[in-house]
């Protein structure tokens, strides 16, 4: 086994090259983002923050999905506009997410940097998010990229990362693709970022929503999971073979051959 960086893989996958693999993830992994937005009275949430003036940063903003789902699901119509910042080391993500805002979210600016390497001039923001957007954080790295994400609020201000438990599927999936097909830095869990904004001295309060995704086609398949662990050159046949990966995939599998993948987040509220 050869080993890959898994946030350089991430990255070059956020690209024009890559979206014909991010439409074949989103098939399924839509749901996640329709989840969070179903998880609380966002209106409510946000509106206790709102007032003339405010400002949101989306941390690694990926392509809008989180926004997007709260304009369908959320009913934010009565809120004044916020400013909000798009935030990822990917400009082709930023263009994305920034093509789907709509008020109350209106683009101010782009930040083409990891949270990490955030400029400590960017602060003060009464809202800060990061759904299901930290996996490849450099193990290495987590500590400074949540003080980054907790320097970055304003006094009072509202704090969310959204991300999958060790036991859920996309690091489930990941943990064994590293052991039965390459190697690879593994993705960083719920239960690592909250540990590592406590040490950043935020006050986390922790809920957790269930539910799954699934279906019998294949090609959708395969095309999730070759997202999933950011590489589309391992076929589903082969990583069906696979060890350790090919045991994981059969006990999502059902004796028609669908695909049902079961899946938990931790929502971090600070």
């Amino acid at each position: 086994m050869s080993t890959g960086d898994t946030a350089e893989r991430s990255l070059a996958h956020w690209s024009e090259a890559g979206r014909t693999g991010m439409e074949a993830f989103y098939a399924l992994a839509a749901e996640d983002y329709r989840q969070l937005a179903l998880a609380a009275d966002w209106a409510a949430v946000l509106g206790d923050r709102a007032h003339e003036g405010w400002s949101l940063l989306d941390v690694a903003c990926g392509s809008g999905k989180f926004p997007a789902a709260l304009l369908r699901h959320a009913g934010l119509d009565g809120l004044p506009d916020v400013a909000y910042d798009l935030l990822d080391p990917s400009a082709f993500s930023v263009a994305e997410a920034r093509g789907v805002l709509a008020p109350p979210f209106v683009a101010r600016h782009d930040l083409v940097t990891t949270l990490q390497d955030l400029p400590a001039d960017r602060a003060d923001y009464d809202v800060v998010w990061a759904t299901h957007a930290l996996y490849a954080v450099p193990p290495a790295e987590l500590d400074a990229a949540a003080a980054r994400f907790v320097a970055a609020l304003a006094p009072g201000g509202l704090g969310l990362v959204a991300q999958a438990t060790s036991t859920s599927h996309y690091l489930v999936f990941y943990d064994a693709f590293r052991a039965g097909v390459r190697d690879a830095t593994p993705y960083t869990t719920a239960e690592q970022v909250r540990d590592a904004l406590v040490r950043a001295g935020a006050e986390v309060r922790e809920q957790r929503v269930t539910y799954q995704t699934g279906t019998a086609d294949r090609a959708v398949v395969e095309g999730f999971l070759q997202r999933c662990a950011f590489d589309d050159s391992v076929s589903l046949d082969a990583m069906e073979a696979a060890p350790v990966l090919g045991d994981y995939l059969a006990s999502c599998r059902d004796a028609s051959g669908s695909y049902t993948f079961s899946h938990e987040a931790a929502l971090l509220w600070l």
